[in-house]
């Protein structure tokens, strides 16, 4: 009798198990841009290509997701071919020993509504700092067969915590870096 009641009792447990659906982003509908202070009259657009993101979650509101990110330094686009080879040089990205810049989740946290403050470590140039930025879920819907959720996250990072530009003075180039990004992510 105890056999069959723990059988009961472990089909039940398995069965209100709640499954982790898995999220690929899907980098055509994706992008991560930048924005940082020039000569303090101007800013200085460009974007990062992202080659592998992920997201995990038993939750549909995303309240307990897990983000994991790669993008390749070596892909930094500000539209300025010149600037571009100076930006992943050895003054700022050193995308030649640093190309991969990962960010992986530790805590994703609702505030309200589809807001959330997204905390995880960063690491660019080799150098890891954790972060927080805040992210907003913009909703799921369907198209093709395929399920898709939308998100913008938007920070503030220091370009020196990173060691990218220590010579170049704040007065040229901003120490502090917007980011933002909009992606799409397709249900697995």
């Amino acid at each position: 009798m105890k056999t069959s009641g723990l059988s009961i009792v472990a089909s039940l447990v398995t069965g209100f198990a709640v499954a982790q659906t898995n999220w690929s982003v899907d980098k055509a509908h994706s992008r991560l841009g930048f924005s940082v202070s020039h000569m303090m009259v101007s800013e200085t657009t460009g974007s990062i290509e992202v080659y592998e993101a992920n997201i995990s979650s038993k939750n549909e509101d995303f309240s307990d997701a897990l983000v994991e990110l790669r993008a390749e330094a070596g892909s930094i686009n500000t539209g300025d071919p010149n600037r571009d080879k100076h930006l992943k040089g050895p003054d700022f990205f050193d995308a030649e020993k640093f190309n991969v810049l990962t960010f992986k989740s530790k805590t994703f946290t609702k505030i309200e509504g589809k807001k959330y403050k997204v905390t995880g470590d960063l690491t660019l140039r080799g150098i890891t700092k954790t972060v927080t930025l805040e992210l907003t879920f913009n909703g799921i819907y369907n198209n093709n067969n395929k399920t898709i959720a939308g998100f913008k996250v938007v920070g503030i990072l220091k370009r020196s915590d990173f060691s990218i530009g220590l010579n170049i003075p704040s007065a040229v180039v901003g120490d502090e870096v917007n980011i933002l990004v909009n992606a799409e992510f397709v249900k697995s």
